[in-house]
């Protein structure tokens, strides 16, 4: 426990027993400088060792608490070498498997000794494992004894383990205790009144270090009151550091682009499709913000082939007649080559001159490029991160546009808008990944949202199929009659791998395969190894139908714009998530005829990707699609939030907690204008060490 006089919350961290300059530093590397910030260090989730489980009764995938005697002892030798202990309860037995261990563990694993065993179930054949289990030897005596509390796991650093996190924080829970008025409550207490939530310190002390009656399902769910209440400040603090943000842009002027609408219209006639009803709102929503002279911060959401890159073209023809340059950001070389070939076609009746700028450029081309940049002779500049790279320099950057932004950080974001010097560029970001409105409103609480809510008229609905593996001839089959009726195919080959090269491989061998057992049909290639000319070809030659079927890695998600493509098989589909799934199977549809999907996956289904691939079959609506997506796997993954530049929640969790969103936004408003003291503190509280904007 801590010290009989503990030091107070605002201490520093290396005031504690047992914290010297290394695990001070290691600290601090977690954002933890004083003893208050080892209180909002907080669980990420709990072992529940207050009941034995009987090893007969077992189920895999369960952390359970088992006790057993050591029946054998041994060492395994294969690919990779590993010590294997077997326990017996009586009730069944169960193998404990240890890949790194010394000879003086193996000693100390002898048979008739006792185990006590903290772990999760696996099946490996027909038997039970656990894979390194935290494990206690226990003496007759105390055989059956458990923990009268649960026992909280801590996010960790290497070099911190969990019980110097446990020691830790009981000294900062003695020092909360010894004196709680050092923590500042900095929402009202009449809103946490109103959302039935307890006070900081009581949530605290329960959430650290649950008592003997705790709730164990509500805190092993994370919707215990507690916990909730520390959501609701860390989601509170989120969403006014985004506000903070904008407000930070705002400060800056940026230039009213009233631009030549006749360059526009000129544009939108040339057209072979009439705008929808929504696009034409969308475009309206930017005009009047880029007329303005505080930068436009907007995000348009659109389902895959709503037209958002029409509308993104036409608001950098008002930059551009307005005599100011255009970055077009996005984020895969093949989707920047994608843009630059279609914006070209689209402006070159215009003559206005369109560059590409890839880190995969040569040397001279990259430096032409820059240079076309820095005169002003480049208006409309399409490329990747490579934009944002210290040596380009553009002469009057009035416009950024980033597609795709839940792939890019939040910094990353901010350093291309630092290349327009004292200006302060206007901001346009897509998304063809649909967010159910109050997510949107809080994970981009700096930008205002516009939604392309209608596809064009004349697309038809793609049919959805599941089919197994094991009907891959009758899939080629298909593929044959499709292509000789004229129709364009992809197929898609996913890898649960995240190896670039292991990727490319099952691409380049499954094209061999399609291409020997359909040998009358050109069979073509793309992956992410690919040089840029090479994809950029392959792509041109699809699009001209000289290329009748497609075989790719997931490098086409997003962006790939063919016309007459209208068959899509994706390739294990079991592997992917919902969204990119539906992403993918965007790529198809893009026509007036009748498209569809065909989902190959390997038996036997698990009961989560059977339910992923049945709601493919339902529906063809991204935000129905998107909604499921994080009811199923949590909205990290949906929203790539590991790359958004929004640091991973503490304890929040998006797709949990969206109940308290509308509560959020509403205490966020209140706290702006009554007590706007509160706001830097709580940001300062949660996120300011994990959210590093750069200053713009």
């Amino acid at each position: 426990m801590g010290h009989s006089a503990p030091p107070g919350l605002n201490a520093p961290v290396l005031s504690l027993a047992g914290v010297g300059p290394r695990i001070g530093e290691r600290l601090q590397n977690l954002g933890i400088h004083t003893v208050q910030d080892l209180l909002f260090h907080l669980p990420r989730r709990y072992m529940d060792r207050t009941r034995l489980h009987a090893i007969g009764a077992l189920i895999v995938d369960q952390e359970v608490l088992v006790e057993g005697e050591i029946e054998l002892t041994q060492v395994q030798f294969g690919k990779r070498r590993s010590l294997l202990c077997r326990i017996s309860d009586g009730t069944g037995a169960l193998t404990l498997r240890f890949f790194h261990f010394s000879k003086a563990q193996q000693n100390m694993l002898e048979r008739g000794k006792h185990l006590q065993c903290w772990g999760q179930i696996r099946r490996v054949g027909k038997k039970r494992e656990m894979i390194h289990p935290e494990y206690q030897h226990i003496n007759e005596p105390y055989l059956g004894q458990v923990e009268q509390t649960l026992t909280p796991v801590y996010p960790a650093t290497e070099g911190l383990s969990q019980g110097k996190f446990r020691k830790l924080t009981d000294q900062a829970m003695d020092a909360l205790r010894d004196d709680s008025s050092e923590l500042v409550e900095l929402v009202p207490e009449s809103l946490l009144i109103d959302a039935k939530l307890p006070s900081l310190c009581e949530a605290l002390i329960y959430v650290h270090r649950p008592p003997v009656d705790a709730e164990v399902d509500a805190l092993m769910l994370g919707t215990h009151p507690s916990q909730q209440r520390l959501s609701f400040e860390e989601l509170l603090a989120q969403h006014l550091s985004l506000r903070s943000l904008r407000e930070q842009i705002h400060e800056y002027a940026a230039p009213p682009l009233h631009g030549e609408s006749e360059i526009a219209e000129a544009f939108m006639q040339q057209l072979p499709f009439e705008l929808t009803n929504a696009q034409t709102r969308v475009i309206k929503d930017i005009r009047v913000d880029m007329h303005k002279d505080v930068s436009m911060l907007r995000l348009i959401q659109g389902d895959v082939g709503s037209g958002k890159t029409v509308v993104a073209t036409i608001a950098a023809l008002q930059a551009i007649s307005s005599g100011y340059q255009v970055a077009y950001m996005a984020p895969t070389e093949l989707l920047a080559e994608q843009h630059f070939l279609n914006i070209s076609a689209w402006l070159e009746p215009l003559e206005i001159p369109v560059k590409l700028l890839t880190g995969k450029l040569s040397k001279a081309e990259h430096t032409s490029v820059l240079e076309d940049i820095a005169i002003p002779k480049a208006q409309l500049v399409v490329g990747t991160h490579a934009l944002f790279q210290e040596s380009v320099e553009f002469a009057r950057l009035g416009l950024v546009i980033i597609d795709e932004q839940h792939r890019f950080g939040v910094h990353q974001r901010l350093a291309l808008l630092e290349k327009a010097g004292a200006i302060q560029p206007h901001q346009l970001v897509m998304t063809a990944t649909p967010i159910p409105r109050t997510l949107a409103m809080t994970l981009f609480a700096d930008l205002d949202i516009s939604v392309i809510d209608e596809l064009p008229p004349g697309r038809q609905t793609i049919k959805t199929i599941a089919i197994s593996n094991k009907k891959r001839d009758e899939v080629i089959d298909r593929i044959a009659i499709a292509c000789r009726q004229g129709r364009q195919v992809y197929w898609v080959c996913t890898l649960i791998e995240e190896s670039d090269s292991l990727q490319c491989q099952a691409a380049t061998d499954t094209c061999e395969q399609l291409g020997t057992l359909l040998s009358d049909l050109n069979v073509g290639l793309i992956h992410g190894r690919m040089k840029s000319v090479d994809k950029a070809r392959v792509m041109s030659e699809f699009k001209a139908g000289t290329i009748k079927l497609l075989v790719a890695t997931t490098v086409i998600e997003v962006g790939v714009d063919v016309a007459n493509a209208s068959l899509m098989v994706i390739e294990n589909s079991e592997r992917l998530g919902l969204s990119q799934l539906h992403q993918l199977r965007g790529r198809v549809g893009r026509g007036t005829q009748q498209s569809d999907c065909v989902l190959m996956y390997q038996s036997p289904l698990s009961d989560f990707a059977q339910a992923r691939l049945e709601i493919m079959r339902q529906t063809n609506d991204g935000f129905k699609i998107a909604q499921k997506d994080m009811e199923l796997r949590g909205p990290g993954d949906l929203l790539g939030t590991r790359q958004t530049g929004l640091p991973a929640l503490r304890i929040a969790d998006l797709a949990r907690d969206a109940g308290l969103l509308p509560q959020v936004q509403k205490t966020a408003n209140i706290l702006i204008n009554d007590y706007p003291k509160h706001v830097q503190s709580l940001i300062k509280r949660w996120v300011a060490d994990r959210l590093m904007f750069a200053q713009v």
